[in-house]
């Protein structure tokens, strides 16, 4: 089993900064992770959960379009860690953010960590 931690979540208001981090433990998570493509999700209220970034195990990143430029998503394959780095947040922004992880039997979730962007 492997459990996924988000953290760093928070109110702020637009054009603030805030930096999401995701721990991932248990007996096989660093295995787990270093196989895994990571990833971050959204899901604001009344819409569907929505891929926001993604990091393969080789270190490749996507972004979905409207957070390119802004958003900067990372993995430290030793502390079995992934953060997502986001700037000049918008209140579009707004939601609970959801850490995954996608190997080749299956994905972890996490818990969700509530993001809220004031304009």
């Amino acid at each position: 089993q492997v459990y996924l931690v988000e953290s760093g979540g928070g109110l702020v208001q637009a054009g603030g900064s805030l930096r999401l981090s995701c721990a991932a433990s248990g007996a096989t998570s660093g295995t787990i992770f270093s196989i895994s493509t990571m990833g971050w999700f959204r899901q604001a209220p009344g819409k569907q959960r929505e891929l926001v970034a993604a990091v393969t195990s080789a270190g490749s990143t996507n972004l979905v379009d409207s957070v390119k430029g802004r958003f900067t998503i990372s993995r430290d394959n030793a502390k079995n860690t992934v953060h997502l780095q986001m700037n000049n947040l918008k209140p579009e922004d707004t939601a609970v953010y959801y850490c995954n992880a996608d190997h080749p039997w299956g994905e972890y979730w996490g818990q969700g960590t509530q993001v809220t962007v004031s304009s």
